[in-house]
Parts: C-alpha cells; sequence; structure tokens
C-alpha cells in the first residue's frame, strides 16, 4: 500500500520461538493458545496463506488485521479484512495494523508485523513530486 510506513517485522521473533519449541524448552500449549475471538475473526476477516502450520503443519494458516488508532474511536481493536485497509487509510490520517498469524486446527498464533497506515503518509509523496517538477 502507498501510505505504508513505520513497519515492524516480527520473523526472527517468531523463528526463534518455533526453534524453541522444536527443542523443547517452550511447550506447544504455550503457543497454541488463540482465543475464540482471534479463530472466529479468521474466518471472517482473514486472509488465507500458503504457509503451512509451523506447529501442527496440518493447516496453513491465517492472517488477521487488527487496526488501532486515536482517529478511530470505537473502530479501534477490530479485525478488518485486507481489502478494506487501503479505503480506510484514504479516511483517516494514521492508524496501526498489527498483523496476526493464526492456525485454526491447533491455535497456534503469532504477531507478524505492524505497520502505520493514513493519509499522512501521503504528504511526503505529494511533496516529493513538486520538488521534482521544479
Amino acid at each position: 500500500m502507498r501510505t505504508q510506513r513505520q513497519v515492524v517485522d516480527y520473523t526472527l521473533k517468531r523463528r526463534a520461538l518455533i526453534r524453541d519449541v522444536r527443542a523443547g524448552r517452550v511447550g506447544t500449549m504455550d503457543v497454541c493458545d488463540a482465543s475464540p475471538y482471534l479463530i472466529r475473526a479468521s474466518k471472517f476477516f482473514g486472509d488465507a496463506t500458503e504457509t503451512p502450520c509451523p506447529i501442527c503443519r496440518r493447516e496453513p494458516v491465517w492472517q488477521v488485521n487488527y487496526i488501532y488508532g486515536d482517529e478511530l474511536r470505537t473502530s479501534a481493536g477490530q479485525a478488518r479484512p485486507r481489502a478494506e485497509l487501503a479505503l480506510l487509510a484514504m479516511d483517516y490520517r494514521a492508524f496501526d495494523v498489527y498483523v496476526v498469524e493464526v492456525c485454526r486446527g491447533c491455535g497456534w498464533n503469532h504477531l507478524v508485523e505492524k505497520y502505520t497506515l493514513g493519509r499522512d503518509g501521503l504528504g511526503d509523496d505529494a511533496e516529493e513530486r513538486r520538488s521534482a517538477a521544479d
């Protein structure tokens, strides 16, 4: 998305956790603890991936996008489909998106990434285009 900025990727933390589970330092009950609300959100708002679950390896993981921001008011904390995020980015100045992956089979869940969306990200592009035209 054009306005995506301040991206934080949690891939290294995910790899370390999976390594600890496979080595027996962390139990599967500690990482397969998805709430019923997260699993339900994956059914209605989640995006399917081709990535198999790193714990059970039977089902693909689903990605759920949660939005947070002061301008969102009562919508803050809600799960939204990825396709809707671009529309929201044009309506609000700035809000954070937290992407969580979840396995519907075993309950594995982990924060994948966090980033900011919104109209504030368009200001830099418009100024760069104006200065390039001058």
